[in-house]
């Protein structure tokens, strides 16, 4: 019998991967239409499955009955065939409780601002009201009795403690959206994001740069699957195989991307560190080529820094979408913040710091043609090196020294 996931598209889902890691048994992608979903509930043909977009109210007539946990939501993302009787679970609350204790998020009357409206908000409502919030403020873009405009809510609720996203605006593919303007809230204590792909949304980055508590929706998801393991199987699983999980799934998708100077070894480095790892390699100066066909300094003639900066950022793009890859940047890719901004998204962001009479100069490259140009670029960019990094390595000594500086902080960051 079937065990498996159930939705619309399922492209970007990691539950395979997470229920294949916890439990023994063999878990499919099942991709349904319409038509396709009626005839599957119909049929029955399942012995345990979970339910995503657009299908978790959907579900709700082909039950023969709703576990407690699903009945006050009224959605339901976990089903269990029991000799023919449909039983219907919600476990999105389980991931969500886990998700305010690890993180210390207190919503106990406090105001906070829901953005979507499907059944991952009402398993989300359900949770805040049992933990006493003080108010809760459904927004959504199209009109509902349950939900206000977003122009309301930046007139009316701006002074919001936690915003939640449970609509799917910034997820993959779609990495450069963002569900709502911060700029008119100016009381957040926490933003919690329930899309996990990318591992930051825009919406977790800006809140960052803002100093506030940003939370994505990993946890949330491999806590409820572990919930829905135990459904399946009829067992009770220790809760520190969330954390094991979680972290397992952060370094397989998690990509490292090297900023520097040129000259500084970005590329040398990562693509020895690309094999000791086991990652993909790309390095964007030469992916830049394979676009403009001609060499750089010969693109900077004849169109400009500005075309050129909007191709570097469009391939930034395009690479920070993927996972497991090592990006080599090229030294002016901090000129533009969205840059970091994308990169970010999947990256962790090492600086690699080379001392200034180290750097070599190359005429074939037009911003550092020679020693002066050099000396002038690294101390226009050097404090941006810094401030866009999450750590700075200086490489002044043995490639080796570099490489294992690098593979120790990866280590630590692991057991976090």
């Amino acid at each position: 019998m079937r065990k498996g996931l159930i939705g619309e598209k399922l492209g970007h889902s990691y539950s395979k991967i997470i229920h294949e890691r916890i439990a023994d048994y063999e878990y499919e992608l099942i991709s349904l239409n319409q038509e396709e979903f009626k005839k599957f509930m119909t049929e029955k043909n399942f012995d345990a499955i979970n339910v995503t977009i657009p299908y978790k109210e959907q579900v709700i007539p082909y039950l023969n009955k709703l576990d407690e946990s699903a009945q006050g939501v009224r959605a339901v993302n976990t089903i269990v065939n029991k000799e023919g009787n449909l039983i219907g679970y919600n476990t999105d609350t389980f991931g969500f409780e886990y998700t305010l204790k690890v993180h210390k998020i207190d919503v106990e009357g406090k105001k906070v601002v829901v953005l979507g409206n499907g059944g991952a908000s009402k398993a989300i409502c359900d949770v805040l009201k049992r933990n006493n919030v003080g108010q809760i403020i459904k927004v959504k873009k199209n009109p509902s009795p349950e939900t206000i405009f977003y122009e309301q809510c930046y007139q009316e609720h701006a002074d919001a403690s936690i915003i939640i996203n449970t609509s799917p605006v910034g997820m993959y593919p779609n990495n450069e959206t963002c569900p709502i303007d911060l700029e008119p809230f100016t009381n957040l204590e926490a933003i919690v994001d329930i899309i996990y792909n990318p591992l930051k949304t825009k919406l977790l980055i800006e809140a960052e740069k803002r100093g506030i508590l940003a939370v994505n929706g990993l946890e949330m998801l491999v806590a409820q699957a572990k919930k829905a393991v135990e459904y399946f199987c009829g067992r009770e699983l220790d809760d520190s195989l969330i954390e094991e999980v979680n972290q397992e799934l952060i370094q397989q998708k998690r990509n490292i991307v090297l900023i520097g100077m040129p000259s500084c070894g970005k590329t040398t480095i990562g693509k020895i560190l690309s094999e000791k790892l086991d990652y993909d390699f790309a390095d964007m100066d030469e992916e830049i080529l394979k676009e403009i066909k001609m060499p750089i300094s010969e693109y900077f003639r004849l169109y400009g820094e500005q075309k050129f900066r909007e191709i570097e950022n469009r391939i930034a793009i395009e690479l920070s979408k993927r996972n497991r890859l090592i990006i080599s940047t090229g030294g002016g890719v901090i000129k533009k913040e969205e840059n970091i901004d994308a990169l970010r998204q999947n990256g962790l962001i090492f600086f690699l710091n080379r001392d200034l009479d180290k750097l070599i100069s190359d005429s074939s490259r037009p911003l550092s043609s020679s020693k002066e140009a050099v000396k002038k670029l690294y101390e226009e960019r050097i404090l941006l090196y810094i401030e866009y990094s999450d750590y700075k390595i200086d490489n002044n000594g043995l490639i080796e020294d570099t490489i294992n500086e690098i593979y120790h902080y990866l280590s630590e960051k692991k057991g976090e």
